[in-house]
Parts: structure tokens; C-alpha cells; sequence
């Protein structure tokens, strides 16, 4: 039987690497993106450095729970987080004041904004995976039946965040449905269920989209939509036609990134102006300032973070560990997908942050648990790694 590990062994040192360089990347790239003057003389690096000192408290709070007690508090704090999206809609508005049209944040004296949604991400990962694994020691023989019966719990438990975020939070509600579909995909649900239901949601998107480009006034008139909605889609489609108003955003930022060509200006030397750049639009103050050569940096950085998620999944002896890996690699794959996307045309703007790199307390936090998550899972599994598995096989029987 092979000793145990010492703690440093035990330590996933890759990941604290990768996040480290998110780390210098993000207060590189906050300090050029907040050199416009828009916000006069506010310090965002050093809040950017203090919202990393607080995540890097929240990763060694979550390492120290290991699977099984994360597996035992999962209702509760899925229930925390269901009641801290309704208290959004309920609290007065000293405490939840209207930012931007919605009402999104906390405003807690002395500690500042907190958004809720970013850690109720994370929460629903864990719960969904709660799910999965009680189901299946529930029911050890699989059919049909029992796979729409998982996927209907699983529905059910995305659907109550869903509908108290979708309304005003169109991003987080977009990434809370990658979640799921995410985790539904790895959770032996047969494809005889899976792919009737994800191609009836994925025609009805198509529908809905067709029906905002060629029929908005269908949408007003029978579902009350607000067509004032409707032009981020059309400033997207058509950037240029709209650059003095619902585009500028996007537009300036093709600008921007395409006149990094391949190695950038240089930093600090950014020359279009972007509102927010230094939050949801800051890929394209790395793509103007290092060009080509750094944003390929940065995505394959990106790479090597769900590489490594994903290979932690492979090793992990617990099928809940392995669905909260799925569930990670979903959360920040969509997240980096959308936000760059969305400053190159591909997708349209939903006001998504770049993970680990943008400003911005809450989604950096939020993204910290989950990387506590899989510090936790990669510290505590190595921690019975002797000879056999017996140890293992005794906590599990516990």
C-alpha cells in the first residue's frame, strides 16, 4: 500500500497556474480598457485585485468540503439561491435598487453589488448533479420510462431558476439552459428522448428568431413582446446601419479587434472607444492591443482550462464529481463562446463577461467556486489514492 500524498502533492498546482495568468491577463487588460476616463478616476484594477482575493478565500472555503458533504448540501444551497433571486423581485429598492433597467444586484453597505444569478449558476450544477446520481441509485435498472422521469427532475430543477432570471437576464438564463443541456447530454439519457426534445427547442428557436426578423409585429400583438428588444438582433445582423446607435458597441469593437491585425498596437494603446470595455467588451481590448498572436493567447488558455476540467472528470472515481466537472466546462465553454462572439459578430450581444478576465465582482467570485469545485474534487480524491481503493470504497459505503 502506497503512502498517503503530502498536501502540496495533493494541491493542483496546473489549475492554480491557469487561473494565476487569467489573473495578470485581467488587470493587464482592465487597466488599458479603463484608460478611456468614461468612469473618471475609479481604481478597477484595484478592485479587480481585491475580487481576486476574495476568490481565491471562496476556492479554499469550497476545497475543504469534500464530495459527499457538497452531495449534502446541495438542496440548501439551491434553496439559498432560489430565495435570493426572489428576494430580487420582493426587497425594497435600497436593497435591490434598479440598475440599467433591471434589478439584478444586492447593494449591501461596505461590500458593495452582488449579483445573485452568478453563484446560483453554480449552485445548480451541484444540485443537478445531486439529481443524477439519486436517481440512479434509486433506480438501478434503466429504460424509458426512468430516463424521462430523470429528465423531467432535471427540467424541473433548471426551470425554477430559469423563469425568475429569464425576464431580465437574458445571458444568465441563455447560460443556465448551456448548464443543462450540458449535464442532460452526459446523463445516460437515451438519445431516443434526448434528440426529439432538443430538436423541438431548437425549432422553436428558430421559429421565435424568424418570427423577430420577419414578423416582430406578430410577437407585439399576440405574445405583448416589445419591439424595442428586438434591436439588438437587428443591430447585430446589420452593425454598420445602426453604428450611431444600438451597434456602436459592436461595430467600434470589430474596429477594434481588427486593427490589432496580428500583433497588436501595443499596450495601452488602444484608439477606438468602446463604452464598458473593460467588462463585457474587454476581448476586444486584448484583440486592439496584442492583435492576433494575444487573443490566440488567451483562447488557448481558455483550452487548456476545460482540458484540464475535462480530464479531471476522466480521473474522478465519483460520478457526482464528474458531473459538476460537465456542468464547469458548460458554464465557462458557453461563457467564452457567447462574450467573444459577441464582439465579432458571430453571436448577438447578451451582455455575457469574458470568465476570469472581465471586471466584475460577482461572475469572478461565482467562477471561483466552481474552480474550488474542482480543486476540491482533485485534492480530496488524491487523498485516498493509496494502493487499492478500499479507502474510497469505505467513504462511499458511509
Amino acid at each position: 500500500m502506497n503512502k498517503p500524498l503530502k498536501i502540496s502533492e495533493r494541491f493542483d498546482w496546473t489549475l492554480c497556474l491557469i487561473l494565476f495568468l487569467f489573473f495578470l491577463i485581467s488587470c493587464i487588460t482592465i487597466y488599458s480598457g479603463q484608460a478611456s476616463g468614461q468612469y473618471g478616476n475609479i481604481n478597477f484594477v484595484l478592485s479587480q485585485i481585491k475580487n481576486y482575493m476574495i476568490g481565491v478565500v471562496i476556492v479554499a472555503v469550497v476545497m475543504y468540503f469534500d464530495s459527499e458533504q457538497i452531495k449534502r448540501m446541495s438542496w440548501l444551497l439551491y434553496g439559498i439561491g432560489i430565495l435570493l433571486l426572489i428576494g430580487l423581485f420582493i426587497a425594497p429598492d435600497f436593497l435591490v435598487p434598479e440598475k440599467k433597467g433591471a434589478r439584478l444586484w444586492y447593494d449591501i453597505p461596505k461590500l458593495g453589488s452582488i449579483q445573485p444569478s452568478e453563484f446560483v449558476k453554480v449552485f445548480l450544477i451541484i444540485a443537478l448533479s445531486k439529481v443524477i446520481v439519486d436517481h440512479y441509485e434509486k433506480f438501478i435498472v434503466k429504460t424509458l420510462k426512468t430516463d424521462l422521469f430523470l429528465f423531467l427532475k432535471l427540467g424541473i430543477v433548471t426551470a425554477v431558476p430559469l423563469v425568475l432570471i429569464i425576464g431580465d437576464d437574458l445571458g444568465t438564463a441563455l447560460v443556465i439552459m448551456a448548464i443543462f443541456a450540458g449535464i442532460v447530454l452526459v446523463s445516460g439519457i437515451s438519445w431516443k428522448i434526448i434528440v426529439p426534445i432538443f430538436g423541438l427547442a431548437g425549432t422553436l428557436a428558430g421559429t421565435i428568431f424568424a418570427l423577430v426578423i420577419y414578423a416582430p409585429e406578430f410577437l407585439e400583438k399576440y405574445l405583448k413582446v416589445d419591439t424595442y428588444q428586438f434591436y439588438r438582433i437587428y443591430s447585430w445582423l446589420d452593425p454598420v446601419g445602426h453604428k450611431q446607435g444600438a451597434g456602436m458597441q459592436l461595430y467600434n469593437s470589430m474596429q477594434a479587434i481588427g486593427s490589432g491585425q496580428l500583433t497588436g498596437k501595443g499596450f495601452s494603446e488602444s484608439q477606438v472607444y468602446i463604452p464598458d470595455r473593460h467588462t463585457d467588451f474587454i476581448f476586444s481590448v486584448i484583440g486592439e492591443e496584442y492583435g492576433f498572436i494575444g487573443a490566440s493567447f488567451v483562447i488557448g488558455l481558455y483550452f487548456l482550462l476545460i482540458y484540464h476540467i475535462t480530464k479531471t472528470a476522466l480521473d474522478t472515481k465519483d460520478p457526482f464529481n464528474t458531473y459538476i466537472c460537465v456542468g464547469i466546462i458548460s458554464m465557462i465553454t458557453f461563457h467564452v463562446f457567447q462574450n467573444i462572439g459577441m464582439t465579432i459578430q458571430v453571436l448577438p450581444i447578451t451582455g455575457i463577461p469574458l470568465p476570469f478576465i472581465s471586471y466584475g465582482g460577482s461572475s469572478l467570485m461565482g467562477n471561483m467556486m466552481a474552480m474550488g469545485l474542482i480543486f476540491s474534487i482533485r485534492y480530496h480524491e488524491k487523498a485516498y489514492m493509496f494502493g487499492s481503493d478500499s479507502k474510497y470504497l469505505a467513504q462511499k459505503a458511509n
